[in-house]
């Protein structure tokens, strides 16, 4: 849970792996420690299925920190490869979220 109170933004990115592997978990790794260090970061949340799709949502707490995000050189590099090497199919889709809620159901002993 991303805690922190709307609005911000999160930025979805759906895709369907192929069938490459090289350097795609070192890479992904390594873009979820730089984004940590980005101004404006609030988290991520990521799932993906034996079958190679997944999505990971990462938020913002505004817009100028998702374009600075995205004009990251080593952000821009890994975007690049994933189109030429990693991905099958892809989506990104920003949005604004103005509610948020939920509970911790399973709190600590």
């Amino acid at each position: 849970m991303i805690a922190t109170t709307p609005p911000y933004y999160a930025v979805i990115f759906s895709s369907r792996r192929n069938d490459a592997d090289q350097d795609y978990a070192a890479t992904a790794e390594a873009m979820v420690r730089l984004a940590t260090l980005q101004a404006g970061f609030l988290g991520l949340e990521s799932v993906r299925d034996a079958d190679g799709s997944g999505i990971t949502v990462s938020y913002w707490e505004s817009e100028a920190a998702i374009a600075n995000w995205r004009r990251n050189a080593e952000h821009t590099q890994a975007r690049q490869l994933g189109r030429a090497q990693w991905y099958a199919a892809l989506s990104v889709r920003v949005a604004r979220v103005d509610r948020a809620y939920g509970t911790d159901l399973d709190p600590p002993a």
